[in-house]
């Protein structure tokens, strides 16, 4: 095995001094955890680290647990998908066979804030520069869910960044603003009782990979795979955060990596770059991002206000609130197609789960949409239900009997008919929370119809 130049053996050094001596406390070290090609170099580091103390101290126990965090933001591009699944079983596996403490959490966003909920379920405009409501949703809350549990348990914690100065000049000018001189923690200028440290801060990126190229994995993984991924997908080299520190953390959308439905950047340069190195089972996605994005603006597609009743149309009276409901449901009906289309080759891979399609068809109640049934929809594109025990609207007998009940009082049957259909996609949900109101909802708008 080649020797590990002096500077990686330095950066192991200094991981050793502050994991065991320099820091007299039990707060368990977090790692943000991307799969790609820093956060790699930074597990790798720690990790011998941890292995040198195991071997050099006889009878040694440790003193804190290293998470291993990887956020999933359930749109990542899939081919980053599945090789981060690979990566955390491995690494899973062999933390344990070696004995050290170190344990893969793997986050998401919660149901009502999922990207399809937002966009589809309650119709918010993709995001672009000026509304990038994505990274604080998708990634940051998930994480930083995890990260106060473990100071809720432990007092404190300690989150370990792979940033670089070699970066960017507007990285350095931010890792430089907000640490402490000579210190290797700095506070978390967000979240209390954490500190942060950046082990890598020195390398450069020619370092990055030589470490990557010419050392074995230490969880026994192949890095020639993810080698395979950057060279097939050139492009800006930068990826969105997980874990924010300061304010100036939350920008992304140059990520080489990111969401396949990013609309921030003007072109998904990865996935394009993807695609032309074969993976041209990719092209349904690319295709229905691009019109994600060139659709956003359009007043036709948009409301006069917002979901919390404010005016949204500018000086030149087009609409900027949210997506309208036949919007909604076309943005759905193309992204099923793009979804049947890419399991021809990729019949394990969903775009959207039947949880989110089943929360979808509650909110679209909830806003009074009572005429866009998502198990049609699904029936029209797949010709089969979703899921067993399918969200529906209500059958043809339960319509007979309430129309012979109401002596087929139109405006009754109606109203009957979409109580009938809050409860019946509320009750597919783990939780009811909220039916009360949905129904008290449905009742007053029928009143005030026939006011």
């Amino acid at each position: 095995m080649k020797k590990i130049p002096e500077k990686f053996v330095k950066i192991i050094d200094e991981l050793v001094d502050q994991f065991e001596f320099a820091d007299s406390s039990e707060r368990p070290w977090i790692i943000g955890f991307s799969g790609g090609k820093d956060s790699t170099v930074l597990l790798t580091l720690v990790w011998m680290a941890l292995l040198k103390l195991k071997e050099t101290i006889p009878n040694y126990k440790f003193k804190r647990n290293v998470y291993v965090v990887c956020n999933d933001t359930l749109v990542e591009n899939p081919i980053i998908t599945s090789y981060v699944d690979d990566v955390l079983l491995a690494i899973e596996k062999s933390a344990v066979q070696n004995g050290l403490p170190l344990f893969v959490k793997k986050t998401t966003p919660k149901l009502e804030q999922t990207f399809w909920i937002s966009v589809i379920g309650k119709g918010y405009p993709v995001p672009n520069n000026a509304f990038r409501w994505c990274t604080d949703k998708l990634k940051i809350r998930p994480t930083s869910s995890f990260l106060h549990e473990q100071i809720d348990e432990k007092g404190e914690a300690i989150v370990l960044l792979g940033t670089r100065y070699n970066e960017s000049a507007s990285r350095e000018r931010s890792m430089r603003k907000h640490e402490v001189k000579n210190q290797r923690l700095s506070p978390h200028n967000i979240s209390p009782n954490t500190m942060t440290y950046a082990p890598i801060r020195d390398l450069f990126l020619e370092e990055v990979w030589y470490l990557i190229n010419a050392f074995p994995s230490p969880w026994g993984f192949d890095n020639s795979i993810l080698f395979k991924i950057y060279s097939d997908a050139s492009a800006d080299d930068y990826e969105c955060p997980t874990v924010v520190t300061t304010k100036e953390h939350k920008s992304c959308g140059q990520s080489r990596f990111g969401c396949w439905t990013c609309t921030v950047v003007t072109k998904d340069k990865s996935m394009t770059a993807l695609i032309n190195n074969g993976k041209t089972w990719l092209y349904p996605l690319l295709n229905f991002r691009n019109d994600l994005q060139k659709e956003r603006n359009i007043s036709e597609n948009r409301l006069s206000k917002r979901r919390n009743g404010q005016n949204a149309v500018n000086e030149e009276g087009m609409n900027q609130g949210n997506y309208t409901p036949e919007y909604r449901y076309s943005i759905l009906k193309r992204l099923l197609e793009a979804q049947k289309e890419v399991q021809k080759e990729k019949p394990n891979l969903n775009l959207i789960t039947h949880q989110e399609l089943i929360a979808i068809q509650v909110l679209w109640n909830r806003d009074l949409i009572f005429n866009k049934n998502i198990s049609e929809l699904y029936r029209e594109v797949y010709g089969r239900n979703a899921v067993a025990g399918n969200f529906r609207s209500i059958g043809a007998l339960e319509k007979r009997i309430v129309k012979e009940e109401c002596e087929n009082d139109s405006k009754m049957v109606g109203l009957i008919e979409n109580l009938l259909s809050v409860q019946e996609t509320k009750s597919l949900l783990i939780s009811n929370h909220g039916l009360n109101n949905d129904l008290e909802k449905v009742i007053e708008s029928q009143i005030k119809v026939q006011a």
